[in-house]
């Protein structure tokens, strides 16, 4: 009796475990495909001197833009090898590529200019002298200018790419953070201190429009999906808004990741991302053009919250370093930043 009990025991419990393992095997699946693939491919370490500000991607040349305050690195994407370097670029925080003119742009914060260089040699071209601590810079192609916005004095000074001369300086009523195009007459750049949308009409260089990026705080990071007219401005209150860039209308507010300073968006993979100092990198997928959800906060390193993205690849490239014991406070620094330990420099790429 006792041993038919057991038996009976034994299969119950052995199918109330088959059936527990199923559901779990099915549960890990759809947790495997919610997830967006994205994984790190390669951490390249570069080291060197200086920290870091902007990153830029040319997938056209296969190469990878990276400012290190006092100079601009140049590495191949394909073989990770440094290949150039920009000098004398005091302050850098950008890089700007105009193909169509053979040239490109930094935005030197410290001296408040903006280095031409040569795409094919690096070497410097001219400096052109703007207000004050540029900022993010941008090229649109459209109205063949370069776009530098200075962050300390609430303007964009404006520079024909072809002439390499400022044509005009517009005040923007706010402190600029990023800055995109949509190729067809608009540039978009986001008020940090207003959080807010700025639209400038890049042929007549004058303010189209003001949008509010409420409830989102603090923009930094700014994206577009060109086809679908989105744009998608990431905030210090981890929220990714995205605007309808026609209309300025809201259209989505999505949570991201602690720490944002970045903001890109894949048109093949309909994938916008953020880059979050937190040590997240959060992948958001573009289901409709009014809709968007979180594949995934995936982790990477404390303090890389700057990045871009290689179009012809889909690889996504973030910045980061390692850090030593923040200094004491006092009345001069009362948030000091823990120093930067040397040669810890890495660019980290991820992809599927």
């Amino acid at each position: 009796m006792k041993s038919k009990f057991a038996c009976t025991l034994i299969l119950v419990i052995s199918v109330i475990c088959f059936a527990t393992t199923m559901i779990q095997a099915q549960t890990d699946v759809k947790n495997d495909q919610s997830k967006s693939g994205y994984h790190l491919i390669k951490k390249i370490e570069l080291g060197g001197e200086g920290g870091w500000d902007y990153l830029l991607a040319d997938s056209h040349s296969r190469l990878l833009y990276i400012s290190r305050s006092s100079h601009v690195m140049i590495m191949d994407m394909d073989s990770s090898k440094v290949v150039g370097d920009i000098p004398d670029t005091k302050g850098v925080h950008g890089v700007a590529l105009a193909h169509d003119c053979g040239k490109g742009f930094t935005s030197n914060g410290r001296d408040s200019s903006v280095t031409i260089f040569d795409l094919k040699t690096f070497k410097e071209i001219a400096k052109v002298k703007v207000e004050k601590n540029p900022d993010a810079i941008i090229y649109d192609k459209f109205s063949k200018k370069v776009f530098a916005f200075n962050a300390g004095s609430s303007s964009v000074s404006v520079i024909d790419a072809a002439e390499g001369k400022l044509t005009v300086t517009i005040s923007l009523d706010g402190k600029p953070e990023f800055a995109v195009s949509d190729g067809k007459g608009t540039v978009y750049v986001n008020l940090e201190d207003k959080n807010e949308v700025v639209a400038i009409d890049s042929k007549e260089l004058k303010i189209k429009s003001r949008w509010s990026l409420a409830p989102g705080e603090g923009p930094s990071g700014l994206a577009i999906d060109r086809k679908n007219q989105r744009l998608f401005s990431v905030c210090e209150n981890k929220k990714m808004i995205v605007l309808d860039a026609a209309t300025g209308k809201s259209v989505a507010d999505v949570p991201i990741g602690k720490g944002t300073d970045a903001a890109a968006f894949d048109a093949d993979g309909q994938l916008a991302f953020s880059s979050n100092g937190e040590g997240t990198l959060t992948i958001v997928k573009e289901d409709s053009k009014d809709a968007f959800s979180v594949i995934e906060n995936l982790p990477t390193q404390k303090g890389a919250r700057t990045m871009t993205i290689d179009t012809k690849t889909h690889h996504v490239f973030l910045a980061a370093a390692s850090y030593g014991v923040a200094p004491e406070p006092t009345a001069e620094h009362p948030h000091p930043r823990p120093p930067m330990l040397p040669n810890s420099f890495v660019i980290l790429e991820y992809g599927k």
